[in-house]
């Protein structure tokens, strides 16, 4: 069904079709000026692919450097473009081990962008591609958990995707089709999760009592409201689902699109603190600077940059407003969020960026117009209480920083790296203690062993200071009380609120896209949040496996101890074994 859709689409985009190229054309040269990267669209590659890796490695063995690590995700056109680079620089290396992984790598990006090269000005005819087509079987037993918000959860940066104990399935495809500027992408699958007990009525009602979601009635002082976590029991899951699927059009180097994309914000392998995905995309307008701007004068200061800005409608916020007997009590639902980052690169070996996401209005609370959203973007300062009950309301405000730096002397050894977030102020460089922090160091290598790796990243949303405490300050709002979600999940780090931990991936690569991983994870709830706080622990191993250049299988094991006293007593394990098998099509079809 995909297919066909995708087909009629390219159909309806068709151009006039120019002369054919002859034979192959490196990408950018030998080309018409309108048939160049900039006049062309191109889509996003998912943030879950092993491309970003991949690149990350060339990046920090020293093969390339305009890579911004904390702007996900980049566009085909703009990796070609980056291996482009990592080619010529491979070219001039010695000969070694470093250097022929590096090869390896190379070659498997260069077949994997291999239709974005070979003749670019065939996207003037219009073409469709699958892009994939895929399969995962899950099988968890035990109780997982699945609520980032509150308790934690075994299953982390999986787009918000249905699972319980039992067999999960998820089955689907992407692909895309293009004409010039204009570009239709779409990636759906069909998912299955078996039914669950779920949350008791008196846990879920604590849990909203922690997020301040159930009031007492101003007249009865009893207590109404709407939990913030669905109670049990939770019905089998068997339905269809977009995880992406956008139009946009290619300007100036910029892409302006509409629909579900996925984000990723920091430089991180395990979360970003500002966007991941963790939750279910969001419906969003979009315009993303994908290549980088060099400013004459400014440039020579900041180096090239990049910039990004999303605005959409969050879901899931179920609050509404009451009115009781003529007293009105503002519970506002379905807010809208906007995010904006800047990305610099003022040396080759350092970057840096700054993000800001504000979530605001929602219904019975201010309405959603270009006024209230110019309040929101502008607004700096905190409102005054009467402005923050009130339909001015600028919304929750949180600022982000991130960093990446190859260290001197040893830059193809050692990249160091941070990303951070805070609530209520500018950004986490002028509030550090305030702020939330997940900081990371990854070795590129081992001596005398070329292909072996080591990342390590902490994490901490539980700053020292007083309005961390009960949840109510990170990724969590006094209007916005459902704060930092996306149909009950963070879209943000899926470490949560008040949250503790760390993760860590040993990873052997066995080739440019396969590999054997040991990886950690570890995450600490804070009891002045949780009651009895939570802890979780697990282990996981994965290999990665190419048949052939255009068959994957990628099957993980991951072994979980989690406590969790508010809800159930003592020690909890749980094992999930998933495996994917994803066929990479090469063909394209031209109109």
């Amino acid at each position: 069904m995909l297919a066909g859709l995708l087909l009629v689409a390219a159909g309806s985009l068709r151009a006039q079709k120019p002369e054919a190229a002859q034979g192959p054309v490196k990408w950018g040269q030998g080309a018409a000026p309108d048939c160049l990267p900039a006049a062309l669209g191109s889509p996003y590659i998912p943030v879950d692919s092993w491309v970003y890796p991949a690149v990350l490695r060339l990046y920090s063995l020293g093969f390339v450097d305009d890579v911004f690590l904390g702007l996900r995700p980049w566009t085909r056109a703009s990796v070609s473009r980056m291996i482009d680079e990592a080619g010529a620089r491979i070219e001039d290396a010695d000969v070694g081990p470093a250097t022929d992984e590096a090869q390896d790598i190379y070659e498997a990006l260069m077949h994997e962008v291999r239709n974005d090269i070979n003749g670019p000005c065939m996207a003037r005819q219009g073409n469709a591609r699958i892009d994939t087509v895929y399969s995962v079987a899950r099988a968890i037993t035990g109780t997982p958990l699945r609520d980032s918000y509150h308790l934690g959860s075994t299953i982390v940066n999986d787009y918000g995707r249905p699972f319980e104990s039992g067999f999960n399935s998820y089955s689907g495809a992407s692909g895309y089709a293009s004409a010039g500027r204009f570009l239709l992408y779409a990636r759906g699958e069909f998912q299955a999760a078996p039914s669950a007990t779920g949350y008791s009525q008196t846990l879920a009602q604590r849990l909203s009592a922690i997020d301040a979601t159930i009031f007492l009635n101003p007249l009865t002082g009893k207590p109404y409201g709407q939990a913030t976590i669905p109670m049990g029991p939770i019905g089998t899951a068997t339905t269809p689902r977009i995880l992406e699927a956008y139009v946009s059009f290619h300007l100036l180097s910029h892409e302006i699109s509409f629909g579900k994309q996925d984000n990723w914000f920091g430089p991180g392998l395990g979360g970003g603190m500002a966007y991941s995905n963790n939750a279910d995309n969001i419906y969003s307008f979009r315009i993303n600077r994908v290549e980088p701007l060099h400013v004459p004068l400014l440039s020579r200061l900041t180096g090239p940059f990049r910039y990004d800005f999303l605005i959409g409608p969050l879901q899931g916020h179920t609050l509404m407003p009451s009115t009781i007997k003529g007293v009105q009590v503002t519970n506002p639902g379905q807010p809208w969020t906007h995010l904006e980052k800047i990305s610099f690169r003022p040396t080759e070996n350092l970057e840096f960026g700054f993000e800001r996401t504000v979530i605001w209005g929602g219904k019975g609370h201010g309405p959603i117009t270009l006024h209230s959203f110019l309040k929101s973007f502008l607004s700096l300062s905190s409102p005054a209480a009467g402005v923050k009950e009130s339909r001015n309301d600028p919304g929750a405000r949180f600022g982000a920083f991130d960093f990446s730096y190859r260290l001197p002397f040893v830059r193809n050894w050692l990249t160091l790296y941070s990303d951070s977030e805070v609530h209520d102020d500018v950004s986490p460089a002028d509030a550090p203690r305030r702020a939330s922090w997940r900081p990371g160091i990854y070795l590129s290598h081992f001596p005398g062993i070329a292909k072996l790796d080591l990342r390590v990243e902490g994490i901490s949303t539980d700053p020292p200071v007083k309005t961390s405490n009960g949840g109510h300050f990170m990724y969590y709002e006094s209007i916005q009380r459902q704060g930092y979600t996306n149909k009950g999940q963070m879209f943000g780090d899926w470490i949560g609120r008040e949250g503790k931990g760390g993760q860590g991936w040993l990873t052997l690569h066995l080739s440019g896209n396969e590999m054997i991983q040991v990886g950690l994870r570890n995450q600490k709830v804070a009891k002045d949040f949780i009651p009895g706080g939570t802890t979780l622990n697990d282990i996981n191993f994965q290999v990665v496996k190419r048949l052939g250049r255009d068959f994957e299988i990628n099957a993980n094991v991951a072994i979980e101890r989690w406590k969790a006293p508010i809800y159930l007593p003592g020690q909890q394990s749980v094992t999930s074994t998933t495996v994917q098998l994803t066929w990479f099509p090469e063909r394209k079809t031209s109109f």
